[in-house]
């Protein structure tokens, strides 16, 4: 069983809590034993417990000498706000789980790294000199067992990666525009603020639609490099709390139709394992609330112009689903490290 430590008890940091303590595949192979996290533990633990997006934690969260109880057992708590300064060794921590959504960079990451810990996993895009980024479902093969710092990349690379690979395999992508339409995040407002130096993220989350910066297209770019240039991206901020969406149009090489789009991706769901999904029926955003899948084709909303022009929606809980990508890669490099130990 490896050890597990989280940097970072943010919104992502308290959901991988959850789906660690959670999900079955995760028992046995994966033990959570310390989480560094500046807020104090009184709210460490209320906030574990009540969510206002995802609900009570289904398991009991209990303050205890040193940190917290969660269902039953022991985590240890540090306030450290530089990751040298974090005691991993002391709890014989394998893997970190960056959750701060600021390391970028191999150099920041690494300093995670020695004593117990070997590998350390960031939840958010990184500089290319990490030891490679994982879209699971779609490179998860890449993965081997002398990385040791890793990205899962973005919520919305997870969602559009592996449709991208897909369409691009049976029709032949030339160029396309994605906009990202996301529930409002951490670094905007309630209500206008100096909040930020980009003047759209000063402005009430709740009151507007925002347009913010997106480096999409890159990371487009570093998973499918002969897209290249042909791929543009924007990104909304709306009013809603959390799942969020892709509008998807792509100018393909040769005619299709919207059934045989959606015939398309249907036909790779088995191949995806679960990551990808199709929805037939007539939705709403709040319907994709606790989806694990990365990435929910629409169905209903697939066009076709003049043969050539797909227009696609993808839904994914930004939140949720990604949190299950983690999982998924930590339970990959909890492997690497059992046979290590065992040879």
């Amino acid at each position: 069983m490896a050890s597990l430590g989280i940097n970072g008890l943010g919104r992502i940091g308290r959901l991988l809590v959850r789906r660690v303590c959670e999900r079955d595949d995760a028992k046995g192979a994966l033990k959570l034993v310390m989480c560094n996290e500046v807020a104090d533990a009184e709210t460490i633990a209320h906030l574990l417990k009540y969510d206002s997006t995802h609900g009570r934690f289904s398991r009991p969260v209990a303050l205890d000498s040193g940190g917290i109880r969660v269902g039953g057992d022991a985590v240890v708590l540090s306030h450290e706000i530089h990751p040298p300064s974090i005691s991993w060794a002391d709890c014989g921590v394998d893997i970190v789980i960056d959750c701060t959504g600021v390391e970028f960079s191999r150099a920041t990451a690494a300093q995670h790294l020695g004593g117990t810990v070997s590998k350390v996993l960031l939840s958010q895009p990184a500089s290319v000199d990490v030891d490679s980024t994982i879209i699971w479902g779609f490179n998860q093969q890449a993965l081997t067992a002398d990385m040791s710092v890793i990205s899962a990349g973005s919520c919305t690379s997870n969602a559009l990666i592996p449709v991208l690979s897909i369409i691009d395999d049976a029709l032949g992508i030339n160029a396309g525009i994605v906009t990202t339409i996301h529930s409002a995040m951490n670094d905007q407002p309630v209500i206008d603020a100096y909040h930020h130096t980009d003047l759209r993220k000063t402005r009430a989350a709740f009151n507007s639609v925002i347009p913010v910066d997106t480096e999409l297209a890159q990371g487009v770019e570093r998973f499918l490099p002969h897209l290249a240039g042909k791929i543009s991206a924007r990104a909304l901020r709306v009013p809603t709390l959390n799942v969020s969406s892709l509008d998807v149009v792509l100018s393909v090489d040769r005619t299709t139709s919207a059934d045989e789009v959606n015939a398309i991706v249907r036909g790779e769901l088995a191949r995806f394992g679960g990551v990808l999904a199709v929805n037939s029926e007539p939705l709403a955003s709040c319907d994709f609330l606790g989806v694990e899948a990365s990435s929910v084709v629409d169905a209903t909303q697939t066009q076709v112009s003049n043969g050539r022009l797909i227009k696609l929606m993808i839904w994914f809980d930004n939140e949720w689903a990604f949190v299950n990508r983690m999982v998924d890669i930590s339970l990959r490099l909890a492997d690497f490290i059992a046979a290590e130990s065992s040879s």
